[in-house]
């Protein structure tokens, strides 16, 4: 156990190891972009704090000690000598003051969730991936690089009460009420985006499902929200990243 592991509690403790966790995984998945884009867990306790990475190393370096933690403004809580990236601050500390059930927040800029982020008609109910999750996608209209703090009360509006969205022009995002779901969700997404541009890219006739089905489907998939799905799930995960990359529990 690392220095910074053992002078924390352990439900901390647990939530540093989950999150670097996610963080290997988009690295594997090769969804990360260099040193930019975040992923965020609120700290369980009291205090309004979540732990982010430390601005300048790439997803697959993040382990449990070299996150770092912040308050709701952004200052670093316990960490002098680490830097956060303003954008992540802006988009990830919006949801999390706005969002108690939001305790995890995944931002991607993958080359398919941006490329169908500028498509105008959005994702489609053209696959299971897209009906599961297409009635809880959310839009938001691209800003700029996110460093102005005023548009998180826009980001915080369009998002509501749903859990993925596409920012338009820019990336993916996913929120859960634990690890697990975040991933499902930021993977169904990513998963639907490749898909609809797959089927698209030779204008071939699409197959569109029966009125009706993408509701039902979608209907069926609430485990996917709440967090059932994604904690059952979760251990498996973890159990590929211990055999492939344990580096992420330092």
């Amino acid at each position: 156990m690392s220095k910074v592991q053992s002078q924390i509690s352990e439900p901390e403790r647990q939530a540093r190891v989950d999150l670097a966790a996610l963080y290997r995984l988009v690295a594997l998945e090769g969804w990360d972009d260099l040193i930019f884009t975040h992923i965020s867990m609120r700290v369980p306790g009291p205090e309004h704090h979540f732990l982010i990475n430390p601005f300048g190393m790439m997803f697959g370096e993040i382990t449990a000690s070299n996150l770092v933690k912040v308050d709701l403004e952004g200052n670093l809580v316990g960490s002098a000598d680490a830097i956060v990236n303003p954008a992540g601050f802006v988009i990830h500390g919006a949801i999390h003051m706005a969002r108690p059930d939001a305790q995890c927040v995944i931002h991607l800029h993958t080359v398919d969730g941006a490329a169908l982020s500028v498509r105008r008609e959005g994702l489609l109910p053209l696959t299971q991936h897209a009906m599961i999750i297409g009635g809880e996608l959310a839009y938001h209209d691209y800003e700029g690089v996110a460093l102005d703090l005023d548009e998180r009360e826009r980001l915080v509006a369009d998002l509501g009460a749903k859990h993925i969205m596409l920012l338009r022009n820019h990336g993916t995002l996913a929120v859960g009420p634990n690890c697990g779901a975040a991933w499902l969700l930021i993977y169904y997404l990513e998963r639907a985006c490749s898909m609809q541009l797959r089927a698209m890219c030779n204008g071939a006739e699409l197959v569109q499902p029966n009125q009706g089905v993408s509701e039902k489907v979608h209907g069926q998939s609430a485990a996917w929200f709440d967090g059932t799905a994604g904690a059952f799930a979760w251990p498996s995960f973890l159990r590929k990243l211990d055999r492939i990359d344990p580096g992420y529990r330092q």
